[in-house]
């Protein structure tokens, strides 16, 4: 039987990695990454990648795999936001007054 504490832990561990899948989903879904912190995105993604390493280094799965699998997800973030800036920056949309010519 598992530990109060253990759930405590695996319950935080699965919110704050399953916290990541609606804006994944929204993104995929809505194709805008307008609102998306380059930034923080990045500085988070590092962090995560970094308690990856940590759980790896320190034998502690639970560390591991909730951070692996957060980095999967904040990774897809990244990349969506980067790939969408790109393609929005080399195809520009057509203004509201061209649209309407």
């Amino acid at each position: 039987m598992i530990d109060t504490t253990s759930l405590i832990g695996l319950t935080a561990a699965a919110c704050t990695t399953l916290s990541f899948v609606p804006q994944v989903i929204h993104i995929l879904r809505s194709r805008n990454t307008s609102g998306i912190s380059l930034g923080m995105y990045l500085i988070f993604t590092v962090g995560v990648a970094l308690w990856a390493i940590y759980g790896l280094i320190r034998d502690d799965l639970p560390v591991l795999l909730a951070n692996g699998l957060t980095l999967l997800l904040t990774l897809s973030v990244l990349i969506l936001t980067l790939r969408g800036r790109f393609y929005d920056r080399h195809h520009p949309q057509p203004k509201v007054a061209d649209k309407l010519d």
